[in-house]
């Protein structure tokens, strides 16, 4: 009874416009069709990518008016959900755009190369082949999910006057990390290993392999103990939205750090002792699954440190 009152409480001082997170993803929607228009006889096919952008405000005007006919907690919670949902449809058209790019990966293999004389993508699930360990990996890639989740529960339930600050920063890194993405077209190693063909990454030469992906998306199994839960999990995941695309910086590592980041701001050290034991399996997972090169990892930290603050202090003003 009490979660029911507290759902469709009507707030004191509704909104009436959009929510700051509500217009970071129209900032990147009208960015994003400027850079389709520019490009439009180079994409695939943009007339879905086009028709998408409309539902996406239509689906977010309509909520805004739902919310308006009645301002409570509840239907403030379902523009937020509705925002963090769209984020699976954003990140496969970050593909779409930066596939008609020159493809990047040889540089940063050649780079990840330099740096340890080795790819460590390549070795480091050959040399640890545990059961075990491989679906600790997985549910720590896997966890970015939940992590999300919680954290979007915790400030509705428990700090819900800073509810809107936390999808403000959340929303805000992803269109953050998704414009690098579709500036810097890098897939990865395990869709650039296959591509550039494992003879010669072993031997450390790294082709330029231009725009391959402009008409393949072809990734490598992924490596671990294939008969795992979450083994399983992500290979579903992967064969539901994953793409050749959004290998540098890590977002997997930037958010789920804002996602510690955010946990540390409510003075919870359990909350913040669980999305870190999650964020230190994230590093390692994120190299182990051959999703990022050592170097996406480091970058996403360093990116995730920057993007925090200047989005926290940004909505304050």
């Amino acid at each position: 009874m009490k979660t029911f009152k507290y759902l469709f409480e009507i707030e004191k001082k509704p909104r009436k416009g959009l929510i700051a997170a509500e217009w970071v993803m129209m900032g990147y929607l009208l960015l994003t069709l400027l850079f389709m228009l520019f490009t439009w006889t180079k994409l695939p096919d943009p007339e879905p990518m086009l028709w998408g952008r409309f539902r996406v405000v239509v689906t977010t005007i309509a909520l805004w008016g739902v919310y308006r006919m009645v301002p409570c907690r509840l239907t403030m919670f379902c523009r937020v959900a509705l925002l963090l949902a769209l984020l699976s449809w954003w990140y496969p058209d970050t593909f779409d755009l930066n596939r008609i790019l020159p493809n990047l990966d040889h540089r940063f293999a050649t780079l990840e190369q330099r740096l340890f004389d080795c790819q460590p993508a390549l070795l480091f699930a050959q040399r640890w082949t545990n059961a075990v360990f491989s679906e600790l990996m997985y549910l720590g890639y896997s966890s970015y999910f939940y992590l999300i989740a919680t954290i979007t529960l915790y400030y509705f339930f428990k700090r819900y006057d800073e509810f809107q600050r936390m999808a403000f920063i959340v929303l805000g890194s992803f269109f953050v990390y998704y414009v690098i993405f579709v500036a810097l077209p890098v897939t990865g190693p395990q869709y650039y290993y296959l591509a550039a063909g494992l003879d010669n990454i072993s031997q450390g030469v790294f082709p330029q392999i231009g725009d391959y992906f402009l008409t393949h998306d072809e990734m490598m199994e992924m490596p671990g103990w294939k008969d795992g839960f979450f083994y399983h999990f992500m290979e579903h995941a992967h064969a539901a939205g994953e793409r050749p695309t959004a290998a540098f910086p890590s977002s997997h590592v930037g958010v789920t750090l804002i996602l510690l980041l955010l946990a540390w701001h409510t003075r919870s050290w359990r909350l913040t002792l669980f999305v870190l034991f999650f964020f230190l399996l994230m590093c390692m997972a994120t190299v182990y699954i051959r999703a990022h090169y050592v170097i996406d990892v480091v970058a996403g930290i360093i990116s995730a440190v920057i993007i925090y603050p200047i989005l926290f202090y940004f909505r304050r003003i």
